[in-house]
């Protein structure tokens, strides 16, 4: 095929800088945001923190960028050089190579400053204290070997789930020790003794036995649940509790007995020992919603407004440019920098206000659209509501609704809650209203909690009774629902 060449001409949407620090402050969460801020100002000596209102500084500024005009780049004879004429928009361009780091900056959630850190959880470790217990052991330097490598095979949770042979392997390739499958397991055996009980186990149902174990050897009567456990896991597993009461010949109180000590055993018995530096987890809301003798009132977080200005300093910098006679090349170099500082505060400045109006104005109309459940609470009386409606009421793009309803929280007199909480679809009753699906959810959810444990509602008994209250509804769709709100089947909810 011979090589040509063609003109195309293509319509293509482009992103100005301006947009694209728009949209990512937007994504930037209140608590991350005074970090940002920060990092702007040390970044820009043109931008300042303002404790007072200082709104006619922009507007001050913008005169005298208009009154000197091309004038205060000349010299007095008239003459002109390579800097005479300056146009920001050479150092402002809109092409994507030359775009300033400052306008394209993707730092939104930096670390937090060191004299501002968050309080930390310290405690032993899981694995730390393994190793302590390991160290109580009287091994040579071989066994020393294999016992520190099982230890850190061991996940989270506490268990073993890597096969003996595979270890073995790891033992000869990573650390040249060669060792048999019956030398590791004998190492396991000691460390299953640890604490907690049941640790080093290979699945649940070796955990809950060595957790058994170790009860009977404190001289408690655990022979049944043993048997249990060692005969009928996959009968427990799945709640066939009939099953396990006739193979084991008891009664229904002694069923019962035996339930509760394998229930008060330990799943994961790695889980909830030591922390390593987890900070605690905090949610800072965006905005308060206050109930006023039943009218609504919205506020945003102060945090989100923070009073921004040009720095003084550099507007008294250009004044003594233009008052000067004799500008020369030094001179006229600064002043480019200068404006050039000056704009880029002038974007971060608008890029803030506009994030304000933009939070407001989305939170407003879903304040709007979800009135009744700002005033009661009841999740009930959610309505129906997705991205476009906000976005229609709003004149939004839908990514950008999307975007302050992600990372954003409000803080109302029921509760802290996502933006994203608010966002369902709808559901026809039989009447031909309209409702969210939350509503739905919560009512299910109201039905299982009020149902006899002995016997739980089935999915088709819950599609039943939804339909009775004039809910259309399919009982997969029921499934569904429950399965969204992690409740297990029928089956896995009986308890005796």
């Amino acid at each position: 095929m011979a090589l040509s060449q063609s003109l195309q001409q293509k319509m293509l949407q482009k992103l100005s800088p301006q947009q694209i620090q728009l949209m990512k402050l937007l994504q930037v969460p209140t608590a991350n945001l005074e970090t940002r801020i920060k990092e702007e100002l040390e970044e820009n000596p043109a931008l300042e923190l303002d404790d007072e209102s200082h709104d006619e500084n922009a507007d001050e500024l913008k005169d005298e960028f208009s009154e000197s005009g091309e004038d205060e780049y000349e010299d007095k004879d008239g003459s002109e050089d390579e800097y005479d004429n300056i146009d920001v928009s050479e150092y402002v361009s809109e092409g994507d190579d030359d775009v300033a780091d400052y306008k394209l900056r993707d730092d939104n959630y930096p670390e937090e400053d060191d004299k501002k850190q968050l309080p930390f959880k310290t405690e032993t470790s899981f694995y730390e204290l393994l190793q302590d217990q390991l160290g109580l052991l009287k091994l040579d330097e071989k066994e020393q070997k294999i016992a520190e490598q099982i230890v850190g095979s061991i996940d989270e949770d506490g268990y073993l789930r890597r096969e003996t042979s595979a270890i073995v392997d790891d033992l000869a390739f990573r650390q040249n020790i060669s060792a048999t499958e019956e030398e590791v397991e004998t190492i396991i055996k000691m460390i299953q003794r640890f604490d907690p009980p049941g640790v080093a186990a290979r699945d649940l149902q070796e955990c809950l036995l060595l957790q058994l174990q170790r009860l009977k050897d404190e001289g408690k009567p655990v022979d049944t649940a043993i048997k249990a456990i060692a005969r009928y896991f996959d009968e427990f597993t799945k709640k066939h509790y009939e099953k396990i009461q006739r193979g084991l010949g008891l009664d229904e109180d002694q069923l019962k007995d035996v339930m509760q000590q394998i229930i008060r055993l330990n799943p994961k018995p790695g889980g909830n020992t030591g922390e390593i530096n987890k900070a605690e987890s905090y949610v800072v809301p965006d905005f308060f919603i206050f109930n006023n003798a039943g009218k609504l009132e919205l506020t945003l977080n102060s945090r989100n407004a923070p009073e921004l200005r040009i720095s003084e300093g550099y507007r008294d910098m250009l004044k003594e440019y233009d008052k000067g006679a004799k500008k020369d090349k030094r001179q006229k170099e600064a002043v480019l920098f200068i404006k050039q500082k000056i704009d880029a505060a002038k974007w971060f400045i608008d890029a803030i206000k506009q994030r304000q109006h933009t939070l407001l104005s989305t939170m407003n109309a879903i304040m709007e659209h979800q009135y009744e459940f700002f005033l009661t609470g009841d999740e009930t009386n959610l309505r129906p509501m997705i991205l476009k409606d906000i976005a229609e009421k709003t004149n939004l793009d839908i990514s950008t609704v999307s975007r302050v309803a992600n990372s954003k929280f409000v803080q109302t007199e029921f509760g802290t809650y996502r933006l994203k909480f608010f966002f369902s679809e709808s559901l026809t009753t039989d009447s031909g209203e309209e409702v969210s699906t939350r509503e739905v959810k919560k009512i299910l959810s109201d039905l299982i909690e009020g149902e006899s444990k002995k016997r739980p509602l089935s999915d088709e008994r819950l599609t039943e009774l939804l339909q009775e209250k004039g809910y259309n509804i399919a009982r997969r769709t029921v499934a569904k629902y429950r399965e969204q709100l992690n409740i297990p089947v029928a089956r896995l909810r009986k308890e005796l």
